[in-house]
């Protein structure tokens, strides 16, 4: 096993999240597997993630399905708190996979992102 720990935020249902969880362990690395659906991270977590990501809420939030509008976050005049409060309350609004490495914080979409962070 690779040195370098990782941390996946990882939607199983998801057919990016599990190639991006394969390539991880191709990658030589047993990441840490959190199912944020199951266990979604806290706000101040979340917020954490993204700002290492270099990314806004608005960024990081899943447009897919119908929730995000029917919670009026496609308004471009909401902020960045609603929209975190938003994420941190409904995680299936959050993007996926966030993966988490010494090296960084990305969002892997597209999946070329992931080797930013792995060693």
């Amino acid at each position: 096993m690779a040195e370098t720990a990782a941390t996946i935020y990882h939607n199983p249902a998801c057919s990016m999240s599990r190639k991006i969880l394969a390539a991880i362990r191709a990658a030589g690395i047993e990441p840490r597997i959190v199912e944020y659906l199951k266990t979604p991270p806290d706000r101040a977590t979340l917020a954490d993630l993204l700002a290492r990501a270099g990314l806004t809420p608005r960024q990081a939030m899943r447009t897919k399905g119908a929730l995000w509008r029917e919670l009026g976050l496609d308004d471009p005049a909401v902020g960045d708190d609603a929209i975190l409060d938003a994420m941190a309350a409904n995680p299936v609004l959050i993007e996926r996979p966030i993966v988490v490495t010494a090296k960084g914080v990305r969002l892997c979409r597209p999946p070329e992102r992931l080797a930013e962070i792995l060693a």
